[in-house]
């Protein structure tokens, strides 16, 4: 398949991924002036012809994304950046809410616990935290992982609406990591639909080979799934079978309740896990 870089010169995907590279150098050059720059030095400093300038800076400063001083005729950063950079402050106030919850659960459990949240088709963690055992998981604060493979990545997609959920997965090669990896659409909506009614996940070396995970969620005031918690156990220490795992949720549920009560959940006096 012939990427975008490499197409014809004048076809419309090479055109598209022109004037993003533009706009993208743009605001990069902006972010760096904080007194904001004018028409003529912008166009001499990133050699932009002054046709294609104009139209980018109308543009972005019609959506926000930029300011123009009438008077000075300087072009700043608008506040739709700031705007933009506040989803991630939110997920900044989340971390830090979870951290207690999620160190509670470490110190309960004794094994690895970690948070993420769903972007498009990706689980992304952003909060974990480390049992004491030697061996440690790939994952990492920050680390994303395709939902599909992960027992957080089911729950988190469990949350969406049927709908979203179809639109998301349309078109989705799933790839195989492990012999365990769900790589089928009618497979992975069955163990969602799963999820949905007993209001847990599971990912039983789907990603990683020998390592066992159950996940619950996280809801805001809402009643939204915003995130998901779980507890990662090498199968090696998974010595108590549907007891361990039992203990496992239900000690996760615990403090996912928690962590969803601090968000504003007010929820059944019995936390419910994924059914609205």
């Amino acid at each position: 398949m012939t990427s975008a870089r490499n197409s014809r010169p004048d076809s419309p995907s090479a055109a598209g991924v022109k004037s993003a590279e533009r706009a993208l150098d743009l605001m990069e050059y902006l972010a760096t002036r904080r007194t904001g720059a004018t028409f003529p030095q912008i166009s001499q400093d990133l050699s932009l012809p002054k046709s294609s300038l104009h139209g980018l800076l109308t543009t972005l400063v019609n959506r926000g994304w930029l300011y123009l001083d009438e008077e000075s005729r300087r072009y700043r950063i608008g506040m739709r950046v700031w705007e933009t950079a506040q989803s991630f402050g939110y997920l900044d106030n989340l971390a830090h809410h979870a951290d207690r919850h999620l160190t509670a659960a470490r110190d309960e459990l004794d094994e690895t616990v970690q948070l993420a949240v769903l972007d498009g088709i990706d689980n992304v963690y952003i909060a974990k935290v480390e049992a004491d055992h030697p061996l440690r998981l790939v994952s990492r604060v920050g680390m994303r992982l395709p939902a599909y493979a992960t027992g957080l990545g089911k729950v988190l997609l469990a949350g969406l609406e049927p709908a979203d959920l179809h639109a998301r997965l349309r078109g989705v090669t799933m790839r195989r990591f492990t012999e365990h990896t769900i790589t089928s659409l009618e497979l992975l909506e069955e163990r969602i639909g799963e999820i949905r009614e007993r209001g847990f996940g599971e990912d039983d070396g789907e990603y990683t080979p020998g390592v066992f995970c159950v996940a619950v969620p996280v809801r805001d005031a809402s009643g939204r799934i915003v995130a998901a918690m779980s507890c990662s156990v090498p199968r090696a220490r998974l010595t108590g079978g549907r007891e361990h795992r039992d203990r496992l949720v239900n000690t996760l549920s615990r403090h996912a309740e928690g962590l969803s009560r601090e968000l504003g959940w007010t929820g059944a006096d019995r936390y419910a896990g994924i059914p609205s």
